[in-house]
């Protein structure tokens, strides 16, 4: 269990793996309060590797689509599970540029 240090207004300021003169109040591992704090911990540091994945899953997608429509590989090889997910990313890309297409076919 961790061990943790409050500020005067009862937030988790600090945590500790054993107890010690500042982190002295064991809590439960998946505590709210201590769930909350680890994740303020990550935003700064975790931020610019997210933002990167979502630009990266977007060039995984079309190279599989690359790869696909040059025959390299079939859809169907990729497992059952992949197949699902590149599937439901399609239908979402198709759905959000179909929100946003605006303008009409006239």
């Amino acid at each position: 269990m961790p061990f943790v240090k409050r500020d005067s207004s009862a937030q988790i300021c600090a945590v500790a793996a054993q107890a010690n003169a500042e982190c002295s109040e064991e809590v439960a591992a998946d505590d709210a309060d201590l769930r909350r704090f680890l994740a303020t911990l990550g935003e700064g540091v975790a931020a610019p590797l997210d933002a990167s994945d979502q630009d990266f899953i977007r060039v995984l997608e079309d190279l599989l689509e690359l790869l696909t429509d040059k025959g390299v590989i079939l859809f169907t090889e990729l497992p059952e599970f992949a197949q699902r997910k590149v599937l439901n990313r399609r239908r979402l890309r198709s759905e959000l540029s179909q929100a946003l297409n605006l303008l009409e076919d006239e």
